[in-house]
Parts: structure tokens; sequence; C-alpha cells
């Protein structure tokens, strides 16, 4: 199972939006869209995109307020794409907490570009050492690919769903140290999302039939009771 980077588009201009739509499904990304900033910031707490294309000017409000409204809780890369060709504009747009500008009209392929560049951007400022140069974590037969985004036992893809790859991921970039329910549940799932474990459970069910060769005694993913999980140490 390939688990595809979702790309949230907030723009109003059906045209645009559909243009943006079609050359990044047809790169293999997983493309949601929103055509107001109501329904862009509901769609980025409960999908949590991998990267955010947003238009400035939408019908209900300024796109600068969509910025700032998300980095209260989020750090995924926002790209500004916009006809607003102004200094000011873009300086601010930066200054709020946007990670790139493109301007109207664009290219395919300096579209695509800025995407590939936010999402390794986002995936190297959290990763350290080894793991930052190859995109990998490792540990003895289990290796995560964070560029390919799939999970790896015995050279085996164990072919996780979108959730239980950003779960494993997570973990793993956090290899050795304790995240709590509560941190899981907000990045996989959005701010707005239950903080019933349940759910949490369940996927961590999943996984480790996916990957332990003994769900029951595992030996990746650790639970810390009435707190949270732990990734073993990689390689």
């Amino acid at each position: 199972m390939t688990v595809k980077p979702k790309i949230l588009i907030i723009e109003d201009e059906p045209n645009i939006a559909s243009f943006m739509s079609t050359i990044l499904s047809a790169n293999d990304y997983a493309v949601l869209r929103a055509a107001n900033g109501a329904d862009g910031l509901m769609m980025a707490s409960s999908h949590c995109p991998e990267v955010i294309l947003l238009d400035l000017g939408l019908p209900d409000m300024d796109g600068k307020e969509i910025i700032r409204n998300i980095r209260q809780w989020s750090q995924m890369p926002i790209i500004v794409v916009s006809a607003r060709t102004q200094e000011y504009d873009k300086v601010e747009a930066l200054d709020l907490g946007a990670d790139d500008y493109v301007t109207k009209p664009f290219g395919t392929s300096e579209l695509l570009a800025r995407v590939r560049t936010a999402l390794r951007h986002a995936r190297t400022s959290s990763l350290d050492g080894t793991m930052a140069q190859t995109g990998k974590f490792t540990a003895g037969p289990l290796v995560v690919d964070f560029d390919k985004r799939h999970v790896y036992v015995d050279g085996r893809d164990a072919k996780l769903t979108q959730n239980e790859f950003r779960i494993v991921a997570l973990l793993a970039k956090h290899a050795g140290r304790v995240l709590t329910y509560d941190m899981l549940l907000k990045a996989v799932w959005g701010p707005n999302g239950s903080s019933d474990n349940q759910i949490l459970r369940v996927n961590m069910a999943n996984i480790r039939r996916k990957i332990e060769e003994n769900p029951g005694k595992p030996q990746f993913i650790f639970t810390e009771m009435g707190v949270g999980y732990r990734m073993v140490e990689g390689d």
C-alpha cells in the first residue's frame, strides 16, 4: 500500500484549484480541496495534511488569518499561492509563519518543486544525524522510510495505512522517548480530533499485527501503561 502525502489546497478560484489538483494527483499526491477559509481550517485540523497550498484572497477571510491560526497548533508547511505581488504581502505572510510564497501565474514544475522542498524541509528539520542524511530509521529488521512513506520488516512492506504510518513515523523520529497518547492523537487526528485513546489502541493493535513477530511481546513499539508508546532506539 502506497501512503501518499496529503496536500490541502485552500483556493476559491475553481480553475486554479482544479489545475493544482490535477498536477498534484498526477504526481502521486492525495489532494484535499477547500474553497474558503472556514472549510480550510476545518480540513487542516481534521486531516493534518503534509502541506497546505494557500490563497490569500479568500471570500470569507484573509489567508493570513489562516496562517496565524494554524501556527498556534502546528508547524505543517504552508505555501502561499497568491496573485498579490507586493513585497509587504510576502514579508507579512512569511513573518506570520508561511514557509514559502509563490506568485500567480506559476508553472507546473515550479509548483511541484516547491511542494517537494516543503516536504523535504519538514522531514529533515525533525530528524537528527543519520536519519536526516538517509531519510530512514532502522532498528534491526525494521526500517521506516520517511521519503517513500513505507515501513519494512525483513525487507517486506508492512502495508500500513496512512494513519498507521504516521504513528510509526512519529514514534521513530523520537525513538527511545515516550510519546503520550494525547500527543499522538493531536499529531495524527488534529487538535479537534477525538481524545478517546481507543482509536489509538485500535491502530496500534493493527500496527503490531503487521510489524511484530509476536504482537503480544513487541520488540519495536512498547506500551508505557497509562502514558503512551515508545519506539525502540535505532541502530
